[in-house]
This record gives structure tokens, sequence and C-alpha cells, in this order.
């Protein structure tokens, strides 16, 4: 059974979220989460585990959520009247986050020992987890397998974020930031809707990412700024969708994306060879990669050595044209749905509206790396999805949250019923 889906959740107005707050150090973003909720005109009740009052206190929530924090199962008072049914009843969205890798296993598990697990266990209400832990408690087999048991039940998982933790060690477990939190819960849908099978279901996705590195000699090579992170979140967004993701990838100081299948490349004819070889049963191709346009026709088997030039104010270098991926994927015997991806520095769009015509693109992504805080090697980014009949620009947020965005449209413009059918009778 596929993850359900929440769609159509654009409005937070008047909906009933039940927050609940586990013992993990991202307890300290709780409160924010809160405030931005309420700030969307959301009603917030805030139910904490035991060991979450050892990060955040109750007051403190209480005083962002407008409502007394709930966190005894066994609360005399409110139990008078059954109050923990009361309170599933009420709730339109659980959201955990924090969830703790000790919450996941009792979800999964079905126990219900804490108000909060209790909670779940009586609602019918959509469930979303932000999780949040030290890097190798994610990838341990045991969280993965619960991870996996939770989407099969229709839970939606948000995250975690790459990055530094509170350890010290750098990697996957970091709690989304609430902004990015309530963007995704925009995005997602209703709680009130139930899902319908995602569109990319069971889809052939090939993207790449990164930069390429094309060699002078065996110490230096030419390449660019490219991180990989846009293309690793979109990576990502593709598999939360249910589809089969191939992320060929140039050198990026990347984990790989859980449940993505990863290959590494490092140059540009690596890469090209490497999409070759997906294409036969791919169902859409995401040229994220920046791929380096040109490559030495040389390449010097030992380091060039600074004395062999000691004479000349300047050294060049003879360059050849790489393979264009994107064009090769573009008019492929068996083409895939094909979206290109332009950093640009100048007249944005425009250029990306040439290169779509040009090289016959389905849509093409396109942002101005010269904006400030966004674009190569950070966290966010600004972007416009251009088709043929039309655009979208999506302001700056969390590479996550742009990558999610940007699905969900590719789904809606080209997997659709009317999208499909409008195909079909082009095809005459």
């Amino acid at each position: 059974m596929p993850s359900k889906i929440l769609r159509d959740f654009v409005n937070l107005e008047s909906k009933n979220v039940l927050l609940g707050v586990t013992g993990g150090i991202a307890a300290y973003k709780s409160p924010e989460l809160v405030r931005l909720l309420r700030g969307e005109k959301a009603s917030v009740q805030v139910v904490t585990t035991a060991s979450a009052k050892q990060f955040v206190t109750n007051t403190t929530l209480q005083s962002v959520s407008g409502r007394p924090v709930r966190d005894n199962l066994w609360d005399s008072s409110a139990e008078a009247a059954m109050g923990h049914i009361e309170l599933a009843r009420w709730a339109d969205l659980i959201l955990i986050a924090p969830a703790t890798a000790n919450l996941l296993s009792d979800l999964a598990t079905g126990r219900a020992g804490s108000l909060l697990t209790t909670l779940c266990l009586a609602s019918e209400a959509p469930i979303v987890i932000a999780p949040a832990m030290n890097r190798v408690m994610w990838e341990h087999l045991a969280t993965q397998e619960n991870i996996k048991k939770l989407k099969k039940r229709g839970t939606i998982i948000l995250g975690p974020d790459d990055g530094e933790q509170a350890c010290g060690e750098i990697g996957p477990g970091r709690m989304r930031e609430p902004e990015a939190i309530l963007s995704d819960l925009k995005i997602l849908g209703s709680p009130k809707t139930g899902a319908g099978p995602q569109k990319l279901e069971g889809k052939k996705v090939v993207i790449t990412a990164g930069p390429t590195r094309e060699p002078i000699d065996p110490v230096r090579y030419i390449s660019n700024h490219s991180s990989g992170k846009q293309g690793y979140e979109l990576a990502t967004a593709a598999k939360d969708l249910g589809a089969n993701v191939i992320l060929i990838s140039g050198p990026a100081n990347l984990p790989a994306p859980i449940g993505v299948k990863l290959i590494n490349v490092i140059t540009a004819q690596e890469m090209c060879a490497e999409v070759e070889k997906q294409l036969h049963d791919c169902d859409v191709f995401i040229g994220v990669a920046a791929v380096a346009d040109y490559r030495p026709s040389t390449v010097s088997p030992k380091k060039i050595k600074k004395d062999a030039t000691r004479n000349k104010s300047e050294i060049s270098l003879t360059l050849e044209e790489n393979p264009d991926i994107i064009a090769y994927v573009a008019k492929s015997a068996h083409r895939p749905l094909t979206i290109g991806f332009a950093a640009e520095t100048d007249s944005a769009e425009e250029n990306a509206l040439k290169k779509l015509k040009e090289k016959k693109l389905d849509a093409i992504i396109v942002n101005d790396v010269t904006a400030n805080g966004v674009g190569f090697d950070s966290d966010e980014n600004a972007a416009t999805l251009i088709w043929t009949e039309g655009k979208t620009h999506y302001e700056k947020q969390s590479k996550a949250s742009l990558s999610i965005t940007i699905m969900r449209k590719i789904e809606k413009l080209f997997f659709s019923e009317t999208a499909l059918s409008a195909t079909k009778q082009k095809m005459g």
C-alpha cells in the first residue's frame, strides 16, 4: 500500500494540529514551530513525552500555544471524560516534531505506553513525522525498517535533513527547520482528504547532480561550484513520491539519499555513459548536474611543473567540447520526459526558454546563481519552472522544500489524468 499523500492543504486556518514533542535536542525548535502554525491560524495542542521535558518546558510550549500542554495518559482531570479519545477525535492532523528513534520504534510496533503513542493509535487523522537523531541511529537498519513500516501504513516522513549535529558529527539526522516543515505541510495537502495513487509510483526517474571534474593532470582539474545539494534533494523528493530513483552524481560531499540508487562518476563523459545505460526503461530524466561544457584535449600523465613554464608569463590549455547530456537524452530513440536545469547569471528566464526550445525539452528549471544566499553550495534556492505552456516562479526556500514543490508540479503537469489524456490526443 503506498504512503498516503495529503492534498490541497494550502490553508491551515481553523485546522486542529496535535503537535507531539519527544525527547531530543531538536525539541528547542518546537516552540517556533508552534508559533508558525498559530501564525497560519491553526489551533495547536501540544502533547509531550516524559523525556521531552528534559529539553523544553511545558511552560514555554503552553505560552506559545495558548493551551495547557498534555503529557500524561493518567491525568485524572482530563481522563474523567475519556480525554485522550476526545483529543484523538479533535485532531485534523498529528504532527510529531522532533520524533526520536524510540518514538519511531513505538509507533512501528503499535505500542501505546504514553499519551502521544496512544493518541496516534486512537486517531484517524493523518500522521506526519519529522525525525531527529544521531546520523548512526538514523542509518541503523532497525530505524530504517521502522520507517518502512510506518510509510507502508501511510505515515508521512519529513526529512531528516543533512548537516552538523549537536553531537559534533555531520550527516543525516537533523530535524527539518520549522519553516521547512510548515512549507511541507502546505504542499502535502489537506488532513481531511485521503490520497489517491501517487502519479510517480513505480516510475523510473533518473537524475544527474553535482559538478563534473575534467582532469588537466593527475592533481588538477576544471570544475565548478556546484555542491549537488539541489539534485540530491530532488532525488529524495521523487523517491518520496514513490518513484524508483537513479541518482548519477559527480563529486559531491553528500551522503546517498536513503532509498535512492547512487552512481558516482567524475567526468562528463563518464556521466554521459551512465545516463545512456539508464535510458532504456527511463520514464523521467532530470538533468540537474552542472556538467562542464569543455575538457582539456590532452591530459598530462604527470603533474605539470611550474619550472616547465618558467620563461612564460602564461600557459594555454586546448579545450574540446563535452557531450551535451540533456540534448542527447531529448533526442534519444526511447525519449523519456526530459527536464533540464539552468544556472544563469543574467537574463535567466530568457536564456532558459531559449534552451528549452533549442533542445526540445519538456520543461526547464532555472535559477539565478548571482542572487544572494541561493544557488551553488547554499541550502536555499529560488527557481522558475518553465514549460511550453507556462511558467511558475518559486521564492527563496530550502532546497528540500523547493524540491518537493517542483516534483509535485511535474507530477501534476505531466502525470495527472488530464495531462495523460492530452498526450494521447496529440498522438492521435
